[in-house]
């Protein structure tokens, strides 16, 4: 069987292949890739999209053929564009099926018209969904903060509400390509709500994804953690709520005055030279705002962007995983946390309400309210119990959840179901 996917970003093989550094993102697709092309029947080819490329760009992996094709970003340029790159690979691919990771950008849409006008079965695998997303964009956030303009923001015309529009017109693509597919994968209730509400009749197929290696490989112990820590994998943007924890942390500096918050990714508060301050967008001077009005800058630490080995070492070390955002699907981080066996205090939105179960693997609390996040992450700081308890139950639940061989083969199930099919 011969399967085409279409990934957001270039496979770490792939950049090295363009002499680039590999893109520390998507870890999932790693893994899965793997181990389908370790099987016999099937032949696996990745097209992706490329920044400053003008044409199709043909790369051979030691068993993966890879085609880095032009960016396009708007819908109106997608006719032309799926006629002069996708149907050209297509064509070059003659695949069985074509497997989409992701509805967050025109090319996704532009893949599904193209398949559907050479008549090649397609399936789009549900990551965020942008659409829905928009609405949560702003949640909880002040009204002059979301209107505020930053010079960047001015420059790129990208305040708040500007990039909550962005989504939503994206979000227009999005239901557009769900509504021309007719099968879809995905793994949560809120994806599946979410996606049967755009198209009733899409044939929706459930698969869990596979994790990347190094999480497979380790095992959190309450001994070699370090005492009072929290991690967070991900701030750059509101949805994913660090404002929400930043109201939190006071409250549990209280109860816990050693307390540090670990936060992965670039120091989106950083004024260290005059190329820094003009960078800054309006969410990260709130940011930056939060941390003076709280007195926190001694308590927060960003750790710079975290490859796959360093992401596992952080959260090793970490007493707390923390997701508190205000809309995901699944959360992969969560994920993470819980395989290795890291206690978890999650928000109670979106997709990530399949993946605790309450006061037995982890804790929830309400979205909008940080004063409970607090509470749940002093109960686990004042418990080596709970937090054994929870870190066993998680991994045993995760291991399941993320079962490698199982998840391929309902994988392969899927392909053959839809290769197979009328439609």
């Amino acid at each position: 069987m011969k399967i085409l996917w279409l990934t957001n970003i270039a496979m770490p093989e792939a950049s090295k292949l363009m002499d680039q550094p590999p893109i520390p993102f998507g870890g999932w697709l790693i893994n899965m890739s793997k181990v389908l092309t370790e099987q016999e029947n099937i032949e696996l080819s990745i097209a992706f999209p490329k920044l400053n490329s003008k044409k199709i760009e043909q790369l051979n992996g030691k068993v993966i053929k890879y085609f880095a094709f032009p960016i396009v970003q708007k819908k109106n340029k997608a006719l032309n564009y799926e006629n002069i790159y996708l149907k050209s690979i297509l064509k070059e691919v003659q695949p069985d099926l074509v497997h989409i990771f992701g509805t967050e950008f025109a090319h996704s849409l532009a893949m599904v018209n193209a398949c559907n006008d050479l008549g090649i079965r397609n399936v789009i695998n549900i990551q965020g969904l942008t659409s829905v997303i928009a609405k949560h964009y702003t949640a909880n956030l002040p009204l002059n903060i979301q209107k505020k303009f930053t010079f960047r923001d001015f420059i790129k015309q990208k305040n708040i509400i500007q990039q909550k529009k962005e989504f939503e017109k994206r979000g227009l693509i999005e239901i557009e390509a769900i509504q021309n597919t007719n099968h879809i994968i995905g793994r949560t209730t809120w994806d599946y709500a979410c996606t049967m509400q755009i198209n009733p009749n899409v044939n929706y197929h459930f698969c869990n994804e596979i994790l990347r290696e190094e999480f497979y490989k380790n095992k959190w112990t309450f001994n070699n953690c370090e005492r009072h820590t929290i991690f967070m994998s991900q701030a750059a943007y509101p949805i994913k709520g660090l404002h929400y924890m930043l109201e939190a942390l006071p409250l549990i500096i209280m109860k816990y005055p050693e307390t540090k918050l670990y936060i992965a990714g670039p120091d989106i508060t950083a004024s260290n030279s005059i190329k820094e301050r003009l960078k800054k967008t309006s969410y990260s001077k709130y940011i930056t705002m939060l941390l003076k009005k709280y007195q926190l800058t001694n308590y927060v630490f960003f750790t710079g962007l975290l490859d796959e080995k360093k992401m596992c070492e952080r959260f090793l070390k970490t007493n707390v995983f923390v997701s508190p955002s205000s809309i995901e699907n699944e959360s992969n981080s969560l994920s993470e946390a819980k395989i290795l066996g890291v206690p978890c205090v999650t928000s109670f939105v979106g997709g990530v309400i399949d993946r605790i179960d309450n006061k037995n693997d982890g804790f929830f609390y309400p979205a909008d309210a940080p004063y409970m996040l607090a509470y749940y992450v002093c109960e686990i700081f004042g418990s080596e119990d709970l937090a054994n308890k929870f870190s066993a139950n998680a991994r045993k639940h995760a291991l399941q959840m993320h079962d490698k061989e199982k998840n391929l083969n309902t994988l392969l199930k899927i392909y053959n179901e839809i290769s197979s099919s009328h439609c």
